[in-house]
């Protein structure tokens, strides 16, 4: 099975991964689609680490996606204990994050984002991904903000 298909219409596309703006992000999203009857589909992207001029590091014994996946179902297993009634699909994909994200939301109703994520610096009002995400989605997006 693919986890890369693309949603169809019905369906709120949240980027998680991990961090606590994604969390509030799919905290978000969920009560969204419990509001209107719709599906959540949160998409962890990832990509190995790498080192500058390098390309990619490895990592003998390291499963990025494996890793990635158990953090995706940790994140999502909290809200789908609080929300069982709102149906969240699960999908890990290597990439980067923006396209990734954009990809998927072709074809959705919405697209939630947090303000930054992992690896965004802490003055930045929006971070790389959700600006990009605003700039070049097909769907309305949704920035949700760090509390103040």
């Amino acid at each position: 099975m693919s986890d890369r298909k693309k949603p169809e219409q019905g369906a709120v596309v949240v980027g998680v991964d991990g961090s606590p703006p994604s969390r509030r992000a799919l905290r978000w999203a969920v009560r969204q689609a419990e509001a209107t009857g719709m599906k959540i589909v949160a998409v962890y992207a990832w990509r190995p680490p790498t080192r500058y001029g390098t390309g990619v590091m490895v990592m003998p014994g390291v499963e990025w996606a494996e890793e990635a996946r158990a953090a995706l179902y940790s994140t999502v297993e909290t809200f789908s204990a609080r929300w069982p009634n709102v149906p969240i699909e699960q999908r890990v994909i290597e990439g980067h994050p923006a396209a990734v994200l954009l990809e998927q939301a072709e074809g959705a109703d919405l697209l939630v984002v947090g303000s930054r994520g992992h690896g965004g610096f802490m003055g930045a009002l929006l971070g790389s991904v959700s600006n990009h995400c605003v700039h070049h989605a097909t769907c309305p997006v949704v920035v949700v903000p760090d509390p103040v």
